[in-house]
Order: C-alpha cells, then sequence, then structure tokens
C-alpha cells in the first residue's frame, strides 16, 4: 500500500476534528515549501538583476 492509501485508510476513520488538523497541517506545509521556493527566487532575481537590465544583455537577446 502507498502513503497516499494508508493516509486515506487513516483519514476515513479519524474524527473530523482530527481530519481538520491534520488538513491544516498540510496545507502549512505545503504553503512553507512554496514561500522557501518563492524566497529563493527573489533573492536570485535581485542578484541577477544588474545583469538583466544591462545594454548589453538587451543587445545579446535582441535577435532571438
Amino acid at each position: 500500500m502507498s502513503v497516499k492509501e494508508l493516509l486515506r485508510t487513516e483519514i476515513e476513520s479519524a474524527p473530523d476534528v482530527l481530519v481538520q488538523e491534520v488538513y491544516d497541517f498540510f496545507t502549512f506545509l505545503k504553503n512553507k515549501e512554496q514561500g522557501t521556493q518563492r524566497a529563493d527566487l527573489i533573492v536570485a532575481e535581485s542578484a541577477l538583476r544588474k545583469d538583466w537590465l544591462s545594454p548589453e544583455e538587451d543587445a545579446a537577446w535582441r535577435d532571438l
């Protein structure tokens, strides 16, 4: 049985209060991961901005 199947089995037999708590925790973890990825992108963008916003960069991409 896969982990998802095991979770489904547990969720089916759990009280609604516990299912809500598990759902809240799951969405927290999911949002935390997305937030980390977004923060990484923001850092990369700010670090590379000086290269991206240069006349040389514009000229390099002009003919593509």
